[in-house]
């Protein structure tokens, strides 16, 4: 399920990097004993929308919205009990209203714009993590491997799935995030999923790449 959240103004500026305060918040809402906090991110969830630059940080003038989207019906309903037993997000925003967002009708292939940088990382022989970017072939690889994985783990086949940024878009750009101290560089590009309908629905709830739980690599 997806759900859009509709945020009032804010009253003190909001920093250009909140995307952990936006997980935390996530967390709380969802209760101090969700399986989610450190497990496999079935899920994900966009960056806030109708912000503006504004001497340093972002404006919200006129609010925002911000999608989040959940494989789990059950930490869907857990996250709307949080947010109606606290509505308050930070910096002065708080939810003053929900809406669930319609499932598109899916067939085998769907080209997904990215509504967060997308995070693609393989193993060195040393066993440290290199960032792939949209422009490398092996990128899909790991997109790939990821999505299955995801997919086995949630008791869904990842037969016939597959996952690729779009190299035909014109216009990609790379974004380099700090979460907790550590840069992450992701691709912000459309991707093209393939599979069965119930893979690539599955693709728009849980993200593309790593660190969907973190707000990287939503979908839409």
């Amino acid at each position: 399920m997806r759900i859009q959240l509709k945020l009032s103004p804010n009253t003190q500026q909001v920093p250009f990097n909140h995307l952990y305060e936006l997980t935390l918040r996530l967390h709380r809402w969802l209760g101090p004993d969700n399986a989610l906090h450190d497990g496999l991110s079935l899920y994900s969830f966009g960056w806030l929308r109708g912000g503006k630059a504004q001497r340093g940080a972002l404006s919200f003038p006129a609010g925002a919205t911000w999608q989040i989207s959940f494989h789990s019906e059950e930490a869907t309903r857990k996250l709307l009990m949080g947010i109606i037993n606290e509505p308050e997000l930070f910096y002065g925003m708080r939810v003053y209203e929900v809406q669930e967002l319609p499932t598109p009708a899916f067939g085998e292939q769907y080209r997904f714009l990215a509504d967060g940088p997308v995070i693609a990382r393989q193993v060195r022989p040393d066993g440290t993590r290199e960032y792939l970017l949209h422009d490398s072939p092996a990128a899909d690889v790991a997109l790939t491997a990821t999505l299955r994985h995801k997919l086995e783990k949630a008791g869904l086949s990842s037969e016939g799935v597959s996952v690729a940024f779009d190299r035909d878009f014109l216009a990609p750009r790379h974004k380099l995030m700090e979460i907790k101290g550590i840069q992450h560089k992701g691709s912000l590009c459309p991707v093209l999923v393939q599979g069965p309908p119930e893979a690539v629905q599955f693709a728009w709830l849980v993200g593309a790449g790593e660190l969907t739980g973190s707000g990287f690599g939503a979908l839409m």
